[in-house]
């Protein structure tokens, strides 16, 4: 297949050379004309930046049959990373990653299966379970022994960096791919058409420069390359302060855990054997959390530690005294089309909902799936042809919303029932409640949702109002009959506050 230029590019700043050439990880042996180019003249069919989750597994999914491209993956770092979000794959995201054949690498990472959810309400709990029998929507065709696998769905939680490690190693190995540990400064354009050429970079100091037929951007929530290419802003209202609690005693084990009380909500759920993350949400401007009242470290000791399981307040103490405790913003961006000729953002960069559902990676590895069957090359035989791929990427943008609208909606809105801090929204975080307490369909839709197997938006939109009406009844039959007009009166500021938490979010999906 032809490249984008008969001849090699070249950065004007440094030309390649074998003597220069970059180290890849481990070092390629393969003697191929693609593996020559893309270490000696560093072109390629597909440029990624972004060795994380989204970008490594569609590196490795377009450089095996049938797509067989010609990829190079550059990374800043390849050390492993050590990060707080990212450690908790829904079932859909495990369905993913088979569908991409990489499922192997949730072997051998300690990681923990995942049965489903323990929602604590004040200090009562009602389990959460992943539904049963909801395999066909999860299930791929060409797995037939999986068409007669028994029983819920799993998911599963892990260390972050032990799964970006695998799918490294996995990716390295692969004769297709040059991993390169390079740092990209920005981007290079065709001067005359604007056409995203390639990326400038810094490899061991020296200005370094990377081209390819197609350039994916999957850098990360910190995006550098964001404000450049996406027309959206990232709105980001709080931030998520991580503990890793040791041999931790959760009322539920292989469960995820959501306690709800005064404050904003907490996670708890095992990331390995002996360890237990516990994410704690911090809204901005918090009182509680100001340095008069001792920071968040005094937010943790005095609010959220005594609202905690009995069992789970000893490691969460012993963490909090070992001063342990680090942070990441919880962040909304919503998804946007890529119009950039020779460029997709990907990933973070390109679509973030609030992490409070565990829902980003099993996104990603849904969009790789899609994305690797958009660019086949029965489809798009050129990656140079930009009207073709951009045209690919529109189409993408739409088919992907069965999957990430319910996810990206379903995160925001829960997160705003969740850290409720209004009596509106406290009606409804209690309705919310007393909903999953019905058991049957009032929990396997929701958690069907959330599990990224039910792809359907509108099955969102009645869960979501059926909570409503549920919070308004509740609210009616609690108050005395004498302040019945109050009562109807503020059971429509109930219905109102939830259709001012949804509606945004929906209206956001459907914008270009």
């Amino acid at each position: 297949m032809p490249y984008m230029h008969d001849t090699p590019l070249t950065s004007p700043s440094r030309t390649p050379s074998p003597s220069s050439r970059p180290k890849s990880f481990p070092p390629q042996t393969s003697t191929s004309a693609d593996a020559s180019r893309r270490l000696d003249h560093h072109e390629s069919e597909v440029l990624i930046v972004g060795a994380g989750i989204l970008g490594t597994s569609l590196a490795i999914a377009l450089a095996r049959p049938p797509h067989n491209r010609s990829v190079t993956l550059l990374e800043k770092s390849l050390k492993e990373p050590d990060r707080i979000v990212g450690e908790l794959l829904q079932p859909g995201g495990v369905s993913a990653l088979r569908k991409l054949g990489l499922e192997d690498c949730l072997e051998d990472i300690d990681s923990i299966k995942v049965k489903g959810y323990e929602v604590i309400y004040y200090g009562k709990g009602v389990e959460i379970a992943y539904p049963e029998n909801a395999g066909e929507a999860i299930r791929t065709p060409t797995s037939p022994e999986l068409a007669k696998r028994p029983g819920r769905p799993e998911g599963r939680s892990f260390h972050h960096g032990r799964l970006i490690r695998k799918l490294r190693e996995t990716a390295m190995r692969e004769p297709n791919i040059s991993v390169i540990e390079s740092t990209v400064t920005g981007v290079i354009k065709d001067t005359y058409v604007g056409h995203v050429l390639g990326v400038e970079s810094t490899t061991k100091g020296e200005k370094d420069a990377w081209f390819g037929q197609l350039t994916v951007v999957a850098d990360g929530y910190n995006s550098k390359f964001r404000k450049e290419f996406i027309p959206r802003s990232v709105i980001s209202r709080s931030r998520f302060w991580g503990l890793e609690l040791i041999d931790a005693d959760l009322p539920k084990p292989m469960h995820g855990h959501v306690v709800l009380g005064e404050g904003a909500p907490v996670l708890l759920y095992q990331i390995g054997t002996r360890e237990t993350r516990a994410l704690v949400d911090v809204p901005e401007g918090l009182e509680s959390a100001s340095t008069q009242n001792g920071g968040v470290k005094g937010h943790l000791r005095k609010i959220v530690l005594p609202s905690l399981p009995k069992s789970v307040q000893p490691s969460f103490e012993r963490a909090l005294d070992e001063g342990k405790l680090r942070s990441m913003p919880n962040s909304f961006l919503p998804p946007s089309v890529n119009r950039s000729p020779g460029l997709i953002m990907l990933g973070d960069a390109m679509n973030m909902r609030h992490p409070l559902t565990g829902g980003g990676m099993t996104v990603a590895f849904n969009d790789v799936v899609l994305l690797q069957d958009l660019l086949r090359p029965e489809n798009v035989s050129n990656l140079g042809a930009t009207d073709l791929v951009l045209q690919q990427m529109k189409t993408f943008h739409w088919r992907r919303k069965n999957l990430t609208s319910v996810i990206n909606i379903l995160a925001q809105a829960l997160y705003s029932l969740f850290a409720a801090n209004d009596p509106q929204l406290k009606a409804l975080q209690l309705g919310c409640f007393r909903y999953f307490e019905c058991g049957g369909q009032c929990i396997d839709g929701p958690v069907g949702l959330l599990a990224g197997i039910i792809r359907r938006p509108f099955v969102l939109f009645y869960h979501f109002f059926s909570v409503a009406l549920l919070a308004i009844w509740i609210h009616i039959h609690q108050s005395p009959l004498y302040m019945l007009p109050w009562t109807l009166l503020t059971s429509i500021g109930i219905f109102y506050k939830a259709c001012v938490v949804i509606f945004p979010f929906i209206f956001s999906e459907l914008r270009n």
